[in-house]
């Protein structure tokens, strides 16, 4: 599978699509980060040790990173 910068994956209604590459998986109880590089942009999920087995997930798969949120808060120093 090819990554191809700007073009979805599939149809969502999430506006903000991002390829990534999963760099690793840190796998709790119920619950597994799963750290992906996005274009040398580290990003991190938070998803079911159940949905990375379903996925197939593995260091080095490409992924779709999809943010679909209603709020954003930043907050800045002084």
């Amino acid at each position: 599978m090819s990554i191809i910068v700007g073009v979805p994956v599939m149809k969502l209604s999430a506006r903000n699509q991002i390829p990534a590459r999963v760099t690793a998986i840190n796998t709790g109880e119920a619950i597994a980060n799963v750290e992906l590089d996005a274009g040398g942009v580290r990003l991190v999920a938070s998803i079911t040790v159940e949905a990375v087995r379903e996925l197939g997930l593995s260091e080095g798969s490409a992924v779709t990173a999809v943010i679909k949120a209603s709020d954003v808060i930043l907050a800045a120093g002084d």
